[in-house]
């Protein structure tokens, strides 16, 4: 192990990035690090324990959730309870925010939004699924926390990541100062430096969207899953299609290979589906900070408005290249910008 950075240490070197905060930003980006090695402790034991399919609650998105939907969602709010470090916690699984133990973080200056297990539908079928989270610098000056304090651009985001559990367990996140990526050594229960300064390459090869909503999709969207299908050598086309189904582990792969995630709008949803705060926000923070880009389709994703918790957005996401001509479809073939 000579050599090998933990992200215990990696988090205390770079304390010296935010000459405003105390050591209280390390310390609750350790906190969320243990609740995710427990969670990833329970994922790997779904096959043998009572912890797959549904628990019978229906959750604020009107989705059904799983037992382990609940069980992620109660270990990270008790290790961001429990560290003291945050006060507020907005959770796809929670209607309104989450108040924490008033007596451990009255003084607390930072609130966390999180998903605390996206694609989680996958386990029952043993694919890789992750956490995705977001963290601010409170607004209000003093008490427990207050809604306002979560209603926070994107661009105020003083950090974000996610980990994804599959074939290894990862812990990926930025704090501004570019991406970093820490792999979990199950040998010595520690999350060790692996992927340093990660960044996505200019143009890939891979465009993932859900093409069974084809007929649903936005005439730009459309056009640009064919421009994907037609050969190009200049442009390395065709692209290939990959979906997974859970967007964190999408993201990962076109995050190291290249590539384009999309969710967009449809007439159903016609603001797009996935959750602005704890999903595109986090995502699109890091996978900037990693020299991609993200945005709705029209507007870069971290300068929306953001008016409730469980607020929902398109997006077009990744590689800056191919983001960049699905946006020029976008505009050419479907004008209206997004209410």
């Amino acid at each position: 192990m000579i050599g090998v950075t933990t992200l215990g240490q990696f988090i205390i070197e770079k304390q010296a990035d935010f000459p405003y905060a105390k050591g209280e930003l390390s310390r609750l980006l350790r906190d969320i690090g243990i609740a995710a090695k427990i969670v990833n402790r329970e994922i790997n034991k779904a096959g043998l324990a009572d912890i797959l399919g549904e628990s019978g609650i229906v959750n604020v998105q009107g989705e059904t959730q799983k037992k382990l939907d609940v069980y992620a969602n109660e270990q990270f709010i008790s290790a961001l309870s429990s560290g003291g470090e945050c006060c507020l916690v907005a959770s796809e699984e929670n209607e309104e925010v989450v108040l924490l133990n008033k007596e451990v973080s009255k003084n607390a200056k930072y609130v966390v939004a999180i998903d605390p297990l996206d694609g989680s539908s996958n386990i029952d079928v043993n694919v890789a699924v992750g956490t995705t989270f977001s963290i601010y610098r409170r607004k209000s000056k003093e008490g427990p926390g207050v809604l306002e304090d979560i209603l926070q651009k994107g661009t105020e985001q003083v950090a974000a990541g996610y980990i994804i559990y599959g074939s290894s367990t990862m812990l990926v996140y930025t704090t501004g100062k570019g991406v970093n990526g820490f792999t979990l050594d199950p040998s010595i229960g520690e999350f060790c430096l692996s992927h340093p300064e990660m960044r996505i390459p200019e143009r890939g090869s891979i465009y993932s969207i859900n093409e069974g909503n084809y007929v649903h999709f936005p005439e730009g969207v459309k056009k640009y899953i064919k421009y994907c299908q037609v050969e190009d050598a200049a442009t390395s086309r065709p692209y290939t299609s990959r979906y997974i189904g859970s967007m964190v582990a999408d993201l990962h792969r076109n995050l190291i290979k290249g590539g384009i995630y999309i969710y967009p709008s449809t007439a159903s949803a016609p603001n797009g589906k996935l959750r602005l705060v704890y999903e595109c926000n986090p995502l699109a923070f890091i996978i900037e900070q990693a020299g991609g880009r993200a945005t709705n389709g029209y507007e870069r994703i971290l300068d929306m408005e953001v008016t409730e918790i469980h607020q929902r957005a398109a997006i077009f996401i990744g590689s800056t290249t191919m983001v960049l001509e699905a946006e020029e479809m976008m505009r050419e073939y479907s004008p209206i910008a997004i209410a």
